[in-house]
């Protein structure tokens, strides 16, 4: 059966993880070098790095590629009112990609929410325009920046240095009120929510931001 995670953020809204980076093409800049919103990213540090945690991401890593796995993902998914995709990991694979459509497509009932960086690749985009399409899902192409920029109609989420963003272009993620969870928030799932800023934390991300802006 599927590994299905829950993070403390989420209020208890369950996700499905793979290997972050491992599995993440598109954090990639250049050979050997990561977009900036990848080069502080939460899931290399903390409980992230403990064998235990990366053990259900390891393992879906193959997990997805059986015959029975859309079945049992949406018989797992039987009680869920929200779900996230990748609270770790991005779907490096169009064959994984069409079969997360079919578990959406199955689950109308549940809550879609999908970060991805798979946008980047012109494979990726009818299975991700199909994803989009389905009332019950929100996928949110990620901006590689850490300073707020990002494209409109392209992105639906962007890390940001701080709180001082414009409401007018975006929605300011506010789990920082909240002892970093999202306390009943579910703008990530919403439609009619188009971009997601995230205020940066922790000192790896600090770091990324001051040498970003002082270049």
């Amino acid at each position: 059966m599927p590994k299905i995670s829950v993070t403390s953020k989420l209020d208890g809204i369950r996700s499905w993880s793979l290997q972050a980076l491992d599995t993440c093409p598109g954090s990639i800049e250049s050979p050997g070098v990561l977009v900036d919103a990848c080069k502080g990213c939460y899931a290399t540090t903390g409980n992230y790095r403990f064998a235990n945690v990366k053990a259900p991401r390891e393992f879906n890593r193959t997990d997805w590629e059986r015959f029975a796995w859309v079945d049992d993902m949406v018989q797992e998914l039987e009680r869920d009112r929200y779900f996230r995709w990748f609270d770790s990991g991005d779907m490096y694979s169009v064959a994984l990609a069409e079969k997360m459509l079919d578990v959406m497509v199955r689950t109308p009932w549940v809550k879609h929410w999908l970060p991805t960086r798979m946008h980047k690749f012109p494979k990726f985009a009818l299975v991700l325009q199909a994803m989009q399409a389905l009332p019950n899902v929100m996928v949110r192409p990620s901006s590689d920046s850490v300073v707020g920029v990002f494209t409109p109609g392209l992105h639906g989420s962007v890390i940001v240095p701080d709180s001082r963003v414009d409401p007018d272009m975006v929605t300011l993620c506010r789990a920082y009120e909240n002892a970093g969870k999202c306390s009943g928030c579910r703008a990530c799932y919403d439609k009619a929510v188009p971009v997601i800023a995230y205020p940066a934390h922790g000192k790896t991300m600090t770091k990324v931001i001051r040498i970003k802006v002082a270049a």
